[in-house]
């Protein structure tokens, strides 16, 4: 299944490319939680890949914007989403670190199903309160190589994608990217995403963590790879990308809309103003370019309840205010 038809930017009919971003998830979702059921299960992740990459071509900005919000505020279902939001982070850093063609899809094919095995555990496992039980911590800990033989099983004969999902949760080298072999250079950038994917993701057992918060976690730990991933990661998403919540040191909240030129200059909207009133309009704000700067990233959990986003229509104003801006 893809979509028969991608909106033109034009008609800024972005519920439709919410949808057509749902279905996508809808489709990998019944494929990763029934497997066995897909006929020719390689051919069908391809197809899934090449419909993402369909929608983000469409808007980078948008698609990114929408798998944040994604990411932020979904416990059910988190399996496909988490496969989905690493899918789209490698495909995004494959382009920004200029892989070769074959490890980009050995890269992406690996994101979106490394979690094989445990779909349905993964599933139950962000639905909890309690810690792991032994069974579940025994499952968590054979699943890179089980996924990778059940992959095998499943018609995939591509040598670097097994080898990527059977390593992305093994100890590797913390040289500098460029000297590792192929697959644990994709292994490595694996990691670093399926980390931040999963740290800015809430379960029922923890909250989710800000994406600043997320990227000093990642970062400064002395592993040369692991850095120049994360760092490669920011350059191409932002320091908070589209679809964070970030506080203005105006005391303004805001909700970034899309990537600025420069990994700290994003456009944002205003949404909550300094003693936390609602706004009667949110006011558009490219930081770098004068007023408030991003003082720090907020969790989505801080602002539930306080305020209601209607998404379509600040993607819409965003995508007016990067056009005047590009014009």
């Amino acid at each position: 299944m893809q979509p028969t038809a991608i909106p033109h930017p034009q008609d800024a009919e972005y519920e439709d490319l919410l949808g057509l971003w749902s279905e996508l998830e809808a489709g990998l979702s019944t494929l990763l939680l029934r497997p066995r059921q897909a006929a020719e299960f390689p051919r069908k992740v391809q197809q899934y890949d090449r419909w993402m990459q369909d929608l983000l071509q469409h808007d980078m900005d948008t698609g990114l914007y929408l798998l944040y919000q994604l990411a932020a505020n979904r416990t059910l279902g988190y399996s496909s989403a988490h496969a989905l939001v690493c899918g789209v982070l490698c495909h995004v850093l494959a382009a920004e670190l200029a892989l070769p063609q074959a490890e980009r899809d050995s890269l992406v094919g690996a994101a979106l199903t490394m979690n094989l095995s445990m779909t349905a555990l993964q599933n139950r496992l962000a639905e909890q309160s309690e810690a792991p039980s032994a069974e579940q911590k025994e499952q968590i800990g054979a699943h890179a190589q089980t996924g990778s033989m059940l992959l095998g099983r499943l018609g995939v004969d591509n040598v670097e994608w097994l080898q990527v999902v059977a390593l992305h949760h093994e100890a590797l080298p913390g040289a500098a990217l460029e000297t590792l072999a192929p697959v644990q250079r994709l292994a490595r950038i694996l990691q670093v995403v399926d980390r931040y994917a999963a740290m800015i993701s809430p379960r029922k057992s923890r909250a989710a963590r800000s994406v600043i918060e997320t990227v000093r976690a990642m970062l400064g730990r002395g592993d040369v790879a692991r850095e120049a991933a994360g760092m490669a990661l920011v350059r191409a998403v932002g320091l908070c990308p589209p679809g964070s919540f970030v506080r203005l040191d105006s005391g303004e909240v805001a909700l970034v809309l899309r990537r600025g030129r420069q990994a700290n200059h994003p456009l944002v909207a205003t949404v909550l103003g300094r003693s936390g009133d609602k706004l009667p309009a949110p006011r558009l704000h490219r930081i770098g370019h004068g007023g408030p700067a991003i003082q720090s990233a907020l969790t989505p959990d801080l602002l539930r309840n306080r305020v209601r986003i209607n998404h379509q229509a600040l993607l819409r104003q965003g995508l007016q205010a990067e056009r005047a801006h590009a014009a």
